[in-house]
C-alpha cells in the first residue's frame, strides 16, 4: 500500500529520493503542542551504533563476537537487538492522524494494529517505512476509519529528522502507513502529513532509529538478508 518512491504510494506506496545535500540536514522546530505519547519496542538484527546528543551515528561497533556481514570493507557484528522509540503526536495540530496512529499502536491483537508488523522499508539517509499489518510488504494496512482516509493538513513539515509523517499512493489516500525521518525531507512537504517526532534529546529512542537505518539499502530491503530479519514492532502502546 504504501512504499516510497515518487511519493510514497499502494501497491507500494513510495518517495522519490532525490540527491540530499549536508547544508538541508538541520535541525528546525516546528510549532506544535505535543500531547499524546506513544511507544514502539523493535527487535532486529544487525550492528550496534552510537549516537550524540542530536542523535547522529558517532560509531558502528565492529568485532567477532557474534554473526558477521562481509557485504562492506569491514566486517560488523550482527546482534540481536531490542530498542524503544519514543513518540510524541501532533494531536493539536491533526487530530484525526494522531487518533488513527494512537489507537493502531495501542490495539493488543495482531493484524489489527502495529503489534507484530514490521518496518518493510529502510533506506539510509531517508526513512524508516512501516504499519502494513495485514500484508508487511507495503500494499496492505488501513485506518481506523477504513481503508483510506483524507490528508487533514499539511500545517507542519518535513524540516528534521527523526519526524512522524504518513505514507501514502497520493491525495487523501492515508491507511495506517507512515514514515520516520532520519534527514530532512523538504520535498514531502504538501505531500505527506507530519503528525509527531521522536521527542527531542531522546538519546536512546534516536539510536533505536539509527541503528535500524544501519540495516537498510538503498533499494529499502534489509542488509544482510541472510542473517537478519526485518526489523519487528514486537510491543506499542501509550507511554
Amino acid at each position: 500500500m504504501f512504499a516510497l518512491r515518487p511519493r510514497l504510494a499502494p501497491p507500494n506506496t513510495f518517495f522519490s529520493v532525490p540527491h540530499l545535500s549536508n547544508k538541508s540536514r538541520q535541525f528546525h522546530a516546528s510549532p506544535a503542542t505535543m500531547v499524546q505519547k506513544v511507544y514502539f519496542d523493535v527487535t532486529w538484527k544487525g550492528p550496534k551504533v552510537e549516537v550524540d546528543s542530536k542523535g547522529t551515528v558517532t560509531q558502528v561497533h565492529q568485532g567477532d563476537v557474534e554473526e558477521q556481514s562481509k557485504d562492506r570493507k569491514v566486517d560488523y557484528t550482527l546482534l540481536e537487538q531490542t530498542g524503544r522509540i519514543n513518540f510524541e503526536l501532533f494531536d493539536e495540530t491533526v487530530p484525526k492522524t494522531a487518533k488513527n496512529f494512537k489507537e493502531l499502536c495501542t490495539a493488543t491483537e495482531k493484524g489489527k494494529g502495529y503489534i507484530g508488523s514490521k518496518f518493510h522499508r529502510v533506506i539510509p539517509d531517508f526513512m524508516l517505512q512501516a504499519g502494513d499489518f495485514t500484508r508487511g510488504n507495503g500494499t496492505g494496512g488501513h485506518s481506523i476509519y477504513g481503508d483510506k482516509f483524507p490528508d487533514e493538513n499539511f500545517k507542519l513539515k518535513h524540516t528534521k529528522p527523526f519526524l512522524l509523517s504518513m505514507a501514502n499512493a497520493g491525495p487523501n489516500t492515508n491507511g495506517s502507513q507512515f514514515f520516520i525521518t532520519t534527514i530532512v525531507t523538504s520535498w514531502l512537504d504538501g505531500k505527506h502529513v507530519v503528525f509527531g517526532q521522536v521527542p527531542d534529546g531522546d538519546v536512546e529512542s534516536y539510536k533505536t532509529v539509527r541503528a535500524i537505518e544501519v540495516v537498510g539499502s538503498g533499494s529499502g530491503t534489509t542488509k544482510y538478508s541472510k542473517t537478519a530479519n526485518e526489523p519487528i514492532i514486537s510491543g506499542c502502546g501509550e507511554a
